[in-house]
């Protein structure tokens, strides 16, 4: 599932002023000049933390003269908890254990070796910890050629997943692409590491092929755009474990 928001939706600035407001039932909402806040499926934004509210509505308050829905990751990250993913849990689900079938992290370079020291270095000790933790236990095979990982390691990441609430599941989904990895995104959804770290992580080879032959200036946008989304995500999973 990849419906996190177009990301040249723009409109003209439409409030003053961006804050929280608790609800009756104990959760938070947003509130721009006092009017609740909506999302694109006109429900309530009901949020489960008050550090989470904050982080939205911090992110309207940055709005200045139009709304950029590219700059709001949480925003975005919010709307599709609520909006979709109740609708398409077992999709979601399942979609972790795909990611772990290929993951990046048990893809290792047949060279040249400072590569392969690189990504032993980085990755391996999340994959011990994915299956000392959560019984995602992958085998690292060399080369882009994919090899059949464990069938109850790839269940165990679609059941962990499963069992996750609405804001974590999208968090997670959403690291998966952002990362290329399941053993990745699970790691920052369960506060292993940051999110900013498993981006650097999920960067290894691109890192080592800028270094070799150069880096042009559209890949170096796209990487700080993707770098500001992993600082959202960081920021969305930090609020949900307070």
């Amino acid at each position: 599932m990849s419906d996190f928001g177009s990301t040249d939706q723009r409109m003209k600035k439409f409030y003053k002023q961006a804050g929280i407001e608790k609800l009756e039932d104990g959760n938070w909402t947003i509130v721009l000049d006092g009017r609740q806040l909506k999302t694109p499926a006109k429900n309530v934004l009901t949020l489960p933390s008050e550090e989470l509210a904050e982080a939205v509505a911090g992110e309207w308050a940055d709005q200045i003269e139009y709304i950029d829905v590219a700059t709001m990751h949480i925003t975005r990250l919010v709307n599709v908890a609520i909006d979709r993913t109740p609708l398409a849990r077992d999709e979601m689900a399942a979609e972790v254990a795909r990611y772990a079938e290929t993951d990046l992290v048990s893809h290792l370079a047949e060279g040249p070796t400072v590569l392969r020291e690189r990504q032993e270095a980085g990755w391996a000790p999340i994959r011990d910890w994915a299956a000392q933790e959560l019984d995602v236990f992958l085998l690292p095979v060399e080369g882009v050629m994919a090899s059949p990982q464990p069938t109850t390691s790839l269940e165990a990441a679609r059941s962990h997943a499963a069992k996750l609430d609405d804001m974590r599941l999208t968090g997670l989904n959403f690291g998966l692409g952002l990362f290329g990895s399941a053993v990745l995104a699970l790691a920052v959804e369960q506060g292993r590491i940051m999110s900013e770290e498993a981006f650097d992580l999920s960067r290894i080879d691109e890192v080592f092929q800028a270094e070799q032959w150069g880096e042009d200036d559209e890949a170096k946008q796209r990487e700080a755009y993707n770098r500001h989304q992993a600082l959202g995500l960081g920021v969305f999973f930090a609020a949900l474990n307070r």
